[in-house]
């Protein structure tokens, strides 16, 4: 009778822990994303791929279809990969069209090899996903379906299938294409599908050129920050939050940078303390971070040039606690750095951990940061965005991430179920949707109704 009444106990409970399952899954794919961090625009920002639409904006930012996915920056690092610059030299590349482009990348990595990268994978995930078939292997098919898309209905129709509620921009007011486009139409961010995210990264790399350029702007500052360099850059960071509309500042910083405290003399570290956190306080708005991007280790790569560095996780902590008032995103882009940036959240209320940036949102290394990082937050972080810079990328980023969290949070309800405490559906929805929106909007003082 004991024997058939644990027998009876042992399935009762692999049923449970099946339907706990099914609940945490359900939960993650139904549950809508605000997606913190993107490089994606309207089109009212121009796009250089028309489709069914608008006209062709050579310069435009707003970045869809099969060849911008195909000649993404990660894709074309993988290339030289396999048809190196000896073969095919970087200038010969660079002076093809972006459809040649598209055609070798889709050739090497596609057809003459298994593309099983991260990268490879996710075209193939966006294609199957719109409703293409990826064992066609048919990229003029491919190519005739974008064609015949209006680029503002895929907007609401990519955004339906990745489950994304709301785009934040990246708004980089020192690249000119971008900063003239808000000067010449006041309208140009009003699509709210898509908030604002100012970003001035010069001010904190290189402060000599930012200053020269705030001159040419009308903004006169000197390189030592005198009482009226400090009044002018603060009015150029007010101008511009009002401008974009910003729901928060951002930079991405080399994995050398470094605040030593309230008497750090290098001038980067007067800047934030000076200029940029003050307008924020003032503001109430906060401040991203995102370290460890070293530019350009090969230039003639371009965009895939860039490397990843050592950060130093103690200068956060430092702006942290001599910034009390002020608030704090982070991500970092080392794997080495995310145990210790995850531990200085657990003593800073006023930092919020994000995402896993760029060279760590891989499968296998977004599972192991996650699990990780509930283990020591709980729910109390952000645990992804996509980093797109092409629309289409929205679909296979939350795809792939939301399985791999989907599987880590399984794990920890069971876990927590095996202690006897049962978590009901209505909290584990509640948990999901910290993750996926709440936790931001709370920390930007937006909440939801």
């Amino acid at each position: 009778m004991l024997i058939a009444q644990n027998q009876e106990n042992t399935s009762g409970g692999t049923q449970d822990l099946a339907a706990l399952e099914a609940t945490v899954r359900d939960a993650v794919r139904e549950q809508p994303v605000w997606d913190f961090h993107t490089h994606l625009y309207p089109p009212s920002f121009g796009t250089p791929f028309a489709g069914a639409g608008k006209a062709a904006d050579p310069k435009g930012l707003m970045l869809w279809g099969i060849d911008e996915l195909l000649t993404y920056h990660y894709l074309v690092a993988e290339v030289f990969r396999v048809v190196t610059p000896q073969q095919l030299s970087y200038d010969d590349f660079w002076r093809m069209t972006k459809r040649e482009q598209a055609d070798h990348i889709w050739k090497h990595l596609f057809l003459e090899r298994s593309p099983i990268s991260e990268a490879c994978r996710g075209v193939l995930t966006t294609l199957q996903r719109l409703g293409l078939d990826p064992a066609d292997r048919d990229l003029a098919g491919y190519r005739q379906w974008f064609n015949e898309q209006d680029p503002d209905r895929h907007i609401d129709r990519v955004m339906e299938i990745s489950g994304v509620s709301r785009i934040t921009m990246t708004n980089a007011v020192f690249d000119d294409n971008e900063r003239l486009r808000w000067l010449e139409n006041r309208h140009v961010g009003d699509d709210p599908r898509f908030a604002g995210v100012l970003r001035f990264d010069p001010l904190l790399r290189d402060w000599p050129a930012a200053a020269a350029q705030l001159v040419r702007w009308g903004y006169p500052v000197n390189k030592t920050l005198d009482d009226q360099t400090v009044e002018q850059a603060r009015k150029f960071i007010r101008d511009w939050i009002d401008r974009v509309q910003a729901l928060y500042c951002a930079v991405s910083l080399p994995p050398d940078f470094r605040y030593e405290g309230p008497e750090d003399p290098r001038t980067s570290s007067a800047v934030l303390r000076k200029i940029i956190l003050p307008v924020l306080a003032e503001r109430d708005l906060p401040f991203a971070m995102m370290i460890g991007s070293r530019l350009r280790v090969n230039p003639e790569l371009r965009d895939g040039g860039d490397m990843v560095g050592l950060a130093d996780v103690a200068s956060v902590a430092r702006i942290c606690s001599d910034f009390p008032h002020n608030r704090f995103f982070c991500t970092m882009l080392a794997r080495e750095n995310q145990h210790e940036l995850a531990v200085a959240a657990r003593k800073f209320g006023n930092l919020m951990v994000f995402g896993c940036w760029w060279f760590v949102n891989n499968p296998s290394l977004i599972d192991e940061i996650t699990r990780m990082r509930v283990e020591l937050l709980g729910t109390s972080f952000i645990p992804q965005h996509s980093d797109a810079r092409v629309l289409d990328q929205l679909i296979y980023k939350w795809d792939h991430s939301r399985d791999l969290i989907a599987n880590v949070l399984v794990d920890k309800y069971r876990d927590v179920a095996a202690t006897g405490w049962r978590p009901s559906e209505n909290e584990i929805r509640r948990d999901v949707r910290l993750f996926f929106h709440e936790n931001m909007s709370n920390f930007l003082g937006t909440p939801t109704p």
